[in-house]
């Protein structure tokens, strides 16, 4: 049998855990312009444009993201996975295709063994924290 994992909501500041360095290149006009911005205070910083350009356009593109979230079946957020979760599976015979749009973390004392043995298949569309060597053990069930 075959289960999708849920949301975990956490609670606190968590943006040094679930944030990702970027890098563009952009035009000298444009990053000057954006920088004309900044000194008349419409920013506290060119990092501050940048994420709220990027939030207006994914605010402008919300009912593309919500159709292919409901389509793709993606867990939308931050999802750990720990021996506990991961060994009852095992014990039951279930294995878990995980598909998640955001964070997904699977805890340090989780086995590559035990990884293997439960996770069936792993999709990842943000950021994966695992040890090099469950990652390793999963690098061909990676999407």
């Amino acid at each position: 049998m075959v289960f999708m994992p849920t949301l975990v909501r956490t609670t606190g500041d968590h943006r040094a855990n679930d944030s990702e360095k970027v890098t563009i290149n952009l035009g000298l006009i444009e990053a000057g312009q954006i920088e004309l911005l900044v000194l008349e205070g419409f920013y506290a910083n060119r990092s501050d444009f940048i994420r709220t350009a990027i939030r207006n356009q994914i605010d402008r593109h919300s009912d593309v993201l919500s159709q292919a979230i409901a389509r793709r079946r993606v867990v939308l957020g931050l999802h750990r996975f720990g021996v506990e979760e991961l060994a009852a599976l095992r014990d039951a015979g279930e294995v878990l295709e995980i598909r998640v749009l955001g964070l997904a973390v699977i805890e340090p004392d989780v086995s590559p063994e035990l990884a293997r043995a439960t996770i069936q298949s792993l999709s990842v569309l943000g950021a994966l924290q695992a040890s090099s060597a469950v990652k390793a053990a999963l690098a061909d069930r990676m999407s």
